[in-house]
């Protein structure tokens, strides 16, 4: 297999080095360029003639001034159509549609015509202007929607822009959004750089948001350029400062609620033939995470971050660009009541908790986390002819991630179902790669060809010790015996005799164990497309091939086909897609959950069926169908919707080490993914635009576990096994957002309103259909336990965090409710709990009660009128009318998390 992997290696760079002898654009890879000559009827060049382009549902505008010889040039600009306009004094208006879709330079001749006496031009945007002939249902977001859209989050701005202003998004925790159904099965294409692991917060540094400059987020079926993971693709084009002569960029400062400070510096200077643009921020902030209280404590965290972009054009046919990142966050893991207030490790309450067995004070839990991103990509592009480029590329990217415990391991304690170990965590992941494409453009064919290579390098090192003294005596020999005599403390079988020596509540106490694990996963890709425009015909014709080699090996053909039909007298757009793709497994903790079943001391932790049987992840394969359609009315408004069809072999999720912050990714059998999702546009009229975003997506997966820790090993696979939804199932959600501007340098107001239906709760307690909390009160009557299915009781806090009543009595953070509790007395105002014997894992799950989130901002861009330099002001709030609500409770990854509360930013900024 290694040799195979070296063979595609030296083709791939073989192929690099014959079509760079044989010839290395204009573009970084996922953005194209415009260039052209302007001249006079008598074929004179026109000087000073101002030049733009414009995307009317995008916003994306751009101007540019002819030089002495009348030439003008776009770089950097994102694959869509646009309107290009020319005036100059003494000339009629020239309007002309262009649309590059490669990095192959679009290039115009335009002669002006001699304006007359009368004449008078007026370009406006039609209905057909709206829409797009496109197979690929995608959704377009430019800087001018995001610079004034209220986002939620600092410290991941790029997912909540990505959850507000796409379809098809159910919103979760720590800036986690679930992509059509899947959990974090969504990529990142960076100015070509294809990056497939999980951007939350709680993984990895985002880019950040005054970086990009246009993203393209694919929700239909993926062309066949991407690949690994694709429910939403991510496509991103940063900023470039070529072209910019007089250097410009921005200062700005915010202060905000929970002593949230942000300080952020951006750049853009160079030339024609170059350009460089950066980027510097720091963030500190009392709310770095979504806690699992709406209160907030043990929260602080910080980021630090620097981008820089580099573009510089060696000849007319050969530009480089360089993309450089670091960023550091430093974060605690926020606190509960019940942590927070220190389970005592011997039941003595001693100030802020109690006393470990050497007789100090736990205190408070005090866990932690650091997240470094290093990231480096240069590529090298050549324009072989005017019909040919060549795109050749590498980046590395690392993120290195440590958790750190609490000072003293027993803070770490919770109550009975929750932490039972004190754990930490020192993960690497490094990935680096290689990429080549070679794209034509000729009539009615936009060709691409191209092969990725990339190899991650995971290590993982984690370190572990038993802080519960129930742990051990809970557990069983392989015959159901006890294996630890509580009296004596001695261990008398498997698993307490691997257990004992890490069991740090030993009279004689105990020592951590060691977890170091260390594999490479190496991946290489070919594919090849062609998009196809024929009159009202739109075709995406691609095949890929996909060769995946980790812990398992796997390698798939893949056909992606497309079919895209303009009716132009209605202004319709009707489309057909269909992909076959390969799904690979999550990197994160990839190598504790394949192997750790083979470890003696990790296998009763992660609730390992089977001694000894390590189930590693294998990748998975997918159908997906999809049907859409796009309308316009009028020159007013486009919808674009989709109706989508997924079914998925080995679905993919994440799981719990032992009851610890550390996760890691698990795999069920199959899923089925049936959902619709829209769009709604009113392009700005008169300073008014406004954008509506919706989907419903089922997530039904079903048993049994195939791969991952706890996993059911593959020759006992259960055909017909019974599906549940999902954590990351939502019936329906919307985004709302309107945005005006009266006057052109006036002030500007945003508006959102977020409407989620709920995603599926986590271990509630219900009565009747798959609840294990059914059972009957003292009198005999019909009641609820109030335990979490695995029959631990839930603490008074968590009966909190879940908004829980039984008739009068509702549960606080110190005070239980009556368990068990009367069916006809017990509800939430948090969860929505099925009625009585209607719960069902399938059809009629707990959910999370619905929530209509709003969200405003109001500003001005030039307070003072200034010409050369601005100063901005901007006040925004978030959650407005501070609606008490979760994100999820007691779910398997992500445990329980509020939303925002209401929070207050003031921003002032200065600009060059």
């Amino acid at each position: 297999m290694r040799t195979f992997y070296r063979a595609r290696l030296a083709a791939l760079a073989a192929l690099a080095l014959s079509l760079a002898a044989t010839a290395g654009a204009q573009s970084a890879g996922n953005s194209g360029s415009i260039d052209g000559t302007v001249t006079d009827p008598t074929g004179a060049v026109v000087s000073k003639a101002r030049v733009e382009i414009r995307n009317p549902v995008s916003g994306f505008d751009r101007s540019a001034m002819t030089d002495s010889s009348g030439k003008f040039q776009f770089t950097n600009i994102p694959f869509n159509p646009y309107h290009l306009t020319v005036t100059a004094p003494g000339f009629a208006t020239y309007v002309q549609d262009v649309e590059p879709r490669s990095s192959v330079p679009v290039s115009v001749a335009i002669k002006m015509q001699v304006a007359g006496s009368s004449e008078q031009v007026t370009v406006e945007a039609e209905g057909g202007d709206l829409i797009e002939n496109d197979p690929t249902f995608h959704t377009d977001v430019d800087k001018n929607l995001f610079d004034k859209l209220p986002l939620e989050s600092q410290s991941s701005s790029v997912s909540s822009l990505v959850t507000l202003a796409t379809p098809g998004i159910s919103a979760d925790s720590n800036g986690l959004f679930h992509g059509l159904g899947d959990h974090a099965e969504n990529s990142f294409s960076v100015d070509g750089q294809p990056i497939t692991d999980q951007q939350s917060k709680v993984f990895s540094n985002q880019i950040p948001l005054d970086a990009i400059q246009s993203m393209e987020v694919i929700s239909g079926a993926p062309p066949a350029e991407y690949g690994d993971k694709t429910s939403i693709v991510i496509n991103v084009t940063t900023q470039s400062g070529q072209g910019v002569t007089t250097p410009h960029g921005s200062l700005t400062a915010s202060y905000g609620s929970f002593g949230t400070s942000n300080v952020d510096f951006n750049l853009a200077y160079g030339g024609q033939k170059w350009g460089n643009f950066i980027s510097a921020s720091g963030l500190n902030s009392g709310r770095f995470l979504d806690p699992p209280e709406f209160a907030v404590m043990h929260d602080k965290g910080n980021e630090e971050n620097v981008f820089d972009r580099v573009d510089y054009q060696l000849t007319t046919a050969d530009s480089i660009h360089v993309n450089f990142e670091y960023t550091r966050s430093w974060f605690q893991t926020p606190n509960t009541f019940d942590t927070q207030n220190a389970t005592p490790w011997n039941g003595v309450v001693v100030n802020n908790g109690g006393l470990d067995p050497r007789g100090n004070v736990v205190g408070a839990a005090d866990q932690r986390s650091q997240i470094q991103t290093f990231n480096i990509a240069p590529s090298w592009t050549r324009l072989i002819n005017n019909a040919t480029v060549f795109t050749m590329g590498a980046f590395v990217r690392r993120d290195h991630f440590n958790y750190y415990p609490s000072g003293n391991p027993f803070a770490d304690l919770g109550p009975t179902n929750l932490q039972r170990e004190t754990v930490g965590q020192d993960r690497t992941l490094t990935n680096a790669g290689l990429r080549a494409q070679l794209s034509y453009v000729k009539g009615i064919h936009n060709m691409k060809a191209g092969a990725v290579y990339q190899q991650t390098f995971l290590n993982e090192n984690d370190q572990l010790g038993i802080v519960d003294p129930t742990l051990l005596p809970s557990l069983s020999d392989a015959n159901g015996n006890p294996c630890y005599n509580a009296t004596t403390h001695q261990a008398i079988d498997a698993p307490c005799t691997d257990l004992l020596p890490f069991d740090l509540t030993q009279p004689g106490g105990g020592r951590l164990f060691n977890f170091n694990g260390h594999t490479d996963v190496k991946e290489l890709a070919l594919y090849v497309e062609d998009n196809i425009t024929k009159g009202p015909w739109a075709f995406n014709l691609g095949l890929r091939g996909d060769f995946y080699n980790g812990l398992s090996t796997h390698k798939e053909g893949e056909p992606r086909l497309g079919v895209a039909y303009n009716i132009k007298r209605t202004n319709t757009v009707l489309r057909v897609s269909y992909a076959r793709v390969l799904e690979t497994p999550f990197n994160e903790n990839l190598i504790l959950s394949s192997v750790g079943c083979n470890n003696a001391v990790l296998n009763p932790l992660l609730g390992c069926f089977e001694a000894g049987q390590p189930t590693p992840l294998a990748p998975g394969w997918r159908n997906e169908f999809h049907a859409g359609i796009q309308q316009a009315f009028g020159r007013y408004v486009v919808f674009s919707g989709e109706y989508i069809w997924k079914y998925t072999h080995n679905g993919y999720d994440f799981s719990i080490l032992g009851n610890t912050p550390i996760t890691f990714p698990v795999e069920w059998e199959r899923s089925k993914i049936p959902g619709y999702a829209g769009r709604v546009s009113v392009p700005n009229l008169h300073g008014f635009s406004a954008l509506a975003v919706f989907s419903s997506v089922a997530a039904r997966f079903f048993t049994p576990q195939i791969g991952g820790a706890g996993a059911v090993p593959s020759a006992v696979l259960a055909a017909g096994s019974t599906p549940f939804r999902i954590d990351h199932d939502e019936k329906f959600n919307l985004t709302t957002h309107i945005q005006y501007q009266p006057w052109k340098t006036g002030p500007w107001f945003g508006f959102n309103w977020r409407y989620d239906s709920g995603l599926v709760a986590g271990q509630t307690p219900c009565f009747g259909g798959n609840c294990a909390q059914t059972t009957t009160d003292s009198t005999g009557a019909p009641a609820i336990a109030m335990t979490d299915s695995f029959g631990a009781p839930l603490t008074a806090d968590q009966e909190f965090e879940a908004g829980l009543f039984c008739g009068s009595v509702r549960a606080t953070p110190t005070r239980a409710l009556p368990n068990p509790c009367p069916v006809s007395q017990f509800g939430s105002t948090l969860l929505q709990v099925p009625a009585p014997n209607s719960e069902n894992d399938d059809k009629n799950p707990p959910r999370i009660a619905a929530r209509s989130l709003f969200d405003m901002a109001i500003g001005h861009d030039n307070i003072f009128k200034g010409d050369k330099y601005k100063v901005s002001l901007r006040l925004t709030a978030i959650n407005v009318t501070n609606k008490y609500a979760l994100y999820n409770f007691l779910s398997t990854f992500s445990g329980t998390h509020y939303v925002t509360p209401r929070t207050l930013t003031a921003e002032l900024g200065f600009h060059f």
